[in-house]
């Protein structure tokens, strides 16, 4: 079985090359789940919320969920879309000298 030496040229290239890979992973996902269904605890983690708000989005139409023998599923396009649909823009404006 042949040796072969490593340099750290050779290191330095391979860590180059592994960070643009896993870059363009998260810029094919935009850092947004993979999955497609999520479930309650995922989503509450993800958005930051209680089980009372999730469930008044739910009783209010604001998030569509899925429910399959007792448990609730969540699409994650209609997170995204939500979170879009809710956006607010800053309205404030800088004036000099004012």
């Amino acid at each position: 079985m042949p040796t072969e030496i490593v340099t750290t040229d050779d290191l330095r290239e391979f860590k180059i090359e592994l960070l643009k890979e896993i870059k363009q992973l998260f810029a094919a996902h935009h850092g947004q789940p993979t999955k497609k269904w999520l479930k309650t605890y995922e989503v509450r983690k993800l958005l930051g919320i209680s089980p009372g708000t999730l469930q008044n989005m739910r009783i209010n139409g604001t998030l569509p969920f899925t429910k399959i023998g007792g448990v609730i599923f969540y699409d994650s396009e209609d997170i995204q879309r939500m979170m879009k649909e809710n956006l607010v823009q800053n309205r404030f404006e800088f004036r000099r000298g004012k």
